[in-house]
């Protein structure tokens, strides 16, 4: 089912497709996220990662949790968007030498990842709340505001010390 597939014919069927977008890039996030975190060098910026990884778990099963409530079923769809960002993150830090750039590419990508769950979390946040589901808007909303969080992080982390060194 693409995104204006005949298939989506409500708002409901639309929050439950993009519910299964979003399932299927947190998945690959988590299975991504080792790669980023082992050719990290900054022990900061591999801390961080590691918790985010370990948040993500998280974000897996509050998903998991906004299906049921939803009535919806628990599935992921192919979500092209991040599998580009992905693979464009791969690409970029597997071409890159020099140890202190590399760890500024490394939270460029990451970030690039974070403003896509951003909006694919804020998006269903409001929906869910037009839907009348103020429970799962709820949960969504707790992850919107880890992902917040975890930009947060790296922005603070790029600017105080990683572009610094990277420059």
């Amino acid at each position: 089912m693409g995104l204006f597939s005949k298939d989506i014919k409500t708002m409901d069927d639309l929050f439950v497709h993009q519910l299964q977008d979003i399932y299927y890039a947190e998945k690959q996030i988590h299975k991504s996220l080792p790669k980023m975190i082992e050719k990290a060098t900054d022990p900061t910026l591999k801390q961080g990662l590691t918790a985010h990884r370990t948040e993500t778990e998280g974000h897996i099963a509050r998903l998991e949790q906004v299906f049921k409530q939803h009535g919806a079923e628990v599935k992921a769809v192919d979500c092209p968007a991040i599998d580009g960002i992905l693979k464009e993150a791969d690409e970029v830090v597997g071409e890159v030498a020099d140890k202190q750039v590399l760890d500024a590419a490394i939270i460029a990508a990451a970030q690039a990842v974070e403003h896509y769950e951003i909006t694919r979390y804020g998006t269903l946040t409001a929906w869910a709340k037009q839907l009348g589901r103020e429970d799962c808007a709820a949960l969504l909303q707790q992850t919107l505001d880890e992902e917040h969080a975890a930009d947060e992080k790296l922005t603070k982390l790029a600017e105080t010390g990683i572009n610094r060194k990277a420059a």
